[in-house]
């Protein structure tokens, strides 16, 4: 034995301590610019490539290349070596450098080089502009270090457009103002950047182009719409109604059902205008008043609006006699029948006769025949979870929905769950389309003949039936919005969610809570017991159980809040607080496209951004046209440029400020006018990319929230381009 161990010591004793040493090793990387993916290099790019030896003290190498391009040593040789690699004019082209270490040939590196197309996306790529109306338009470059500097052209059914023109500070940046005589998509707007040089042709590989509709006016058809807030009182507040407009006149014919201080009513909307504004001339198109008609005395019967590219209404009131939030879309009531066995998931918000706030949220199981049938729903009525049948779910009962006799598009629902007096609801066909992305959608309230029950209103949503609804059918990243209360002050949450199929759920949340702010926290905990998990019913129904918010990193670790969630299709559906009065409601939706690669380059566009439902009468809603961009320095640089106009409650304000965007969709936007704010920004959903070579995934919408400790009334804020 002894023999045989002085053996294997003597044969293994390499470094003097019986250890064998790791072999030299070379690692290539691109160091400048540090965020070039050597995969993605474009057409006569300039990169410094760094060879980094491990494990020997003679660090020299040659270097070497095979492909296009060239590529020149840095002399004198530095420590660690680096050398210029700059990319031939052709995009296509791919290169191998390789670096030998001169003490030993034998130990190389290599580094892989490919050379790519320019792409150029533009925002938004379609969308109707009013007759004499400006629009602007945004490009951006990809790959993300690619100069930002473009040729634009405009043309309308193929000649010159008669006024258009390219910013004098951002080259991304494009005004276009519809003065050109032609209908339908006849207008195309394309950007090309001078490194590509086949340009913007008319079918274009790597070049998108914008197509604008002219019309003269962007709100005309028939539109549903819902409104929360608060009177000049302080009193809460809800509307929800049907309008149609022709070139922005509203006719008679209207309707509205209102929750107020004052009672519970029907009104009737005798006709209305909208007006694009003119105070705002870089993007009169997207904003403007919409006025309704209304019985005297009843408000809310003005709106500042702004119009996102689909043509959706985000609005906040305007009249001077209250506060709110809402939105009008464009409906089609022929997308419901009610002769179709469809379930539809719903959240509904609201207060009870003492002002206290209240949630529902459940299933509605419409058999075709005007009958509710297995239907089920949770509450929590300032902070009691159990108040109408005990532990939740409470099965509902004697239920039926009905068309309205005269009022095409609104359906009556009627229902009774546990203890509760039977509730009776009004809800509105939302939709122009009915599909998995795009569900069929309704807005709904209290009917005014419901005077015992807390007045609530909501959206109901078809659920996807092609799905089980079990723990593996929630497997992928959603985003979370939440509004509460806390006090007198409002509690809002943004949380990017990521489900794993088997029960897990991990990512990250900010949370402004009256004030305290919680930021970027990272759950589940590293250490300790995982309490973020979520779990189906037994009967796969669609409805969940969820634990969200906590905080997992703090000193004294806060467990996360259980909460109720009611699925409408795949990491999509209403949430409801259950245990807190603070009462958190709000909704899960899927975060789209991206897959956790999300670029400064995926933003740039105009947004109409609107808060959306107040948690209390504090909050300043606001509306604002958003511009996002991308703009060179003069060293080289990038910077996110956040431009716009503000319209609160007073005279409308400019907008200024910057924005960054993390890989997994989070980022913030940081303001310097009209205040200097900080707001945290998560991607909800995208675009389709522009190419396999280059993918370019527009974002379409995100959601922010104001993560100042100065303001204990936050709300969150809703921008879709």
């Amino acid at each position: 034995m002894a023999l045989l161990s002085l053996a294997l010591a003597g044969g293994c004793a390499k470094g003097g301590n019986g250890v064998v040493p790791p072999p030299p090793t070379i690692d290539i990387t691109v160091t400048s610019p540090s965020s070039v993916n050597p995969g993605d290099i474009y057409p006569t790019q300039t990169v410094t490539l760094t060879a980094t030896v491990s494990n020997s003290t003679n660090t020299a190498v040659t270097w070497s290349l095979s492909g296009s391009g060239t590529l020149t040593p840095v002399t004198p040789a530095t420590t660690p070596a680096t050398a210029t690699y700059v990319a031939p004019a052709t995009a296509g082209s791919e290169a191998t450098v390789t670096a030998t270490l001169v003490a030993d040939s034998s130990v190389t590196g290599i580094l892989d080089v490919s050379v790519v197309d320019i792409t150029t996306e533009i925002a938004p790529a379609a969308l109707s502009v009013g007759n004499n109306l400006t629009q602007q338009f945004t490009v951006v470059a990809v790959p993300d270090d690619a100069p930002q500097t473009f040729t634009w052209t405009c043309t309308a059914n193929g000649v010159t457009c008669a006024d258009f023109h390219q910013d004098s500070n951002v080259s991304g940046l494009a005004y276009y103002t519809a003065k050109d005589s032609c209908s339908g998509s006849c207008v195309q707007i394309s950007a090309a950047a001078p490194l590509d040089p086949t340009g913007c042709s008319p079918n274009p590989k790597y070049c998108t182009i914008a197509k604008a509709s002219l019309v003269t006016s962007r709100v005309s058809g028939t539109y549903a719409f819902r409104f929360s807030g608060y009177d000049s009182s302080n009193n809460a507040t809800a509307v929800v109604g049907t309008f149609t407009a022709s070139n922005g006149t509203v006719a008679s014919g209207g309707v509205e059902y209102e929750l107020t201080s004052s009672g519970r009513a029907e009104q009737s909307i005798a006709g209305g205008l909208y007006t694009p504004t003119s105070s705002d001339p870089n993007n009169s198109n997207n904003a403007g008043t919409l006025t309704l008609t209304l019985p005297a005395g009843v408000y809310p019967n003005q709106y500042q609006v702004v119009l996102d590219g689909a043509g959706d209404i985000e609005m906040i009131e305007s009249d001077g006699h209250g506060t709110g939030s809402g939105i009008a879309r464009k409906s089609n009531s022929s997308l419901f029948t009610g002769t179709t066995d469809q379930t539809f998931a719903f959240g509904f918000t609201g207060v009870d006769s003492s002002g206290k706030r209240v949630g529902y949220v459940g299933l509605l199981p419409m058999n075709g025949s005007g009958t509710i049938v297995g239907g089920q729903m949770d509450v929590n009525h300032n902070g009691n979870a159990t108040d109408i049948c005990g532990a939740g779910p409470c099965p509902i009962t004697n239920a039926t929905y009905t068309p309205d006799v005269s009022v095409s598009g609104l359906w009556h629902i009627t229902l009774t769950a546990g203890s509760a007096a039977p509730m009776i609801f009004d809800s509105f066909v939302a939709s122009t389309t009915a599909s998995k992305t795009n569900p069929l959608t309704f807005y709904a309230i209290t009917d005014p003949a419901d005077t015992t029950n807390p007045a609530v209103s909501g959206t109901m949503v078809l659920q996807d039936s092609t799905q089980t609804y079990n723990i593996a059918a929630f497997n992928g990243t959603s985003v979370s919005a939440l509004t509460g209360v806390n006090g007198a002050n409002t509690n809002v949450s943004l949380t990017l969610g990521k489900t794993d199929g088997n029960g897990n759920f991990s990512g990250q949340f900010d949370q402004n809570n009256a004030g305290t702010i919680l930021s970027g926290v990272q759950f589940p905990p590293t250490t300790g017991t995982n309490n973020y998990t979520y779990a189906a019913s037994s009967t796969n129904n669609g409805r969940y159980t969820f634990n969200m918010l906590g905080n997992p990193t703090a000193s004294s670790v806060v467990a996360p809040l259980p909460f109720i969630l009611y699925a409408g299709g795949q990491n999509r559906g209403f949430l409801l607080d259950q245990s807190s009065s603070s009462v958190m409601t709000g909704t899960m939706n899927p975060q789209g496209q991206g897959g956790g690669g999300f670029a400064n380059s995926e933003l740039p566009g105009t947004y109409a951004a609107v808060t959306t439902h107040s948690g209390n009468s504090a909050v300043s809603p606001i509306a604002a046209n958003l511009l996002l961009t991308i703009q060179t320095t003069s060293g080289g640089a990038l910077t996110y440029n956040v431009f716009g106009t503000e319209y609160p409650a007073g005279p409308t304000q400019p907008v200024n400020g910057a924005y960054t965007l993390s890989l997994s969709g989070a980022g913030t936007i940081s303001l310097t006018t009209p205040l200097a704010q900080k707001y945290v920004i998560y991607v909800l959903d995208t675009a389709g990319c522009s190419s396999p070579q280059n993918p370019v995934c527009a974002i379409q919408d995100f959601l922010m929230i104001d993560e100042d400790t100065t303001n204990p009334n936050p709300s969150i804020i809703f921008a879709k381009e």
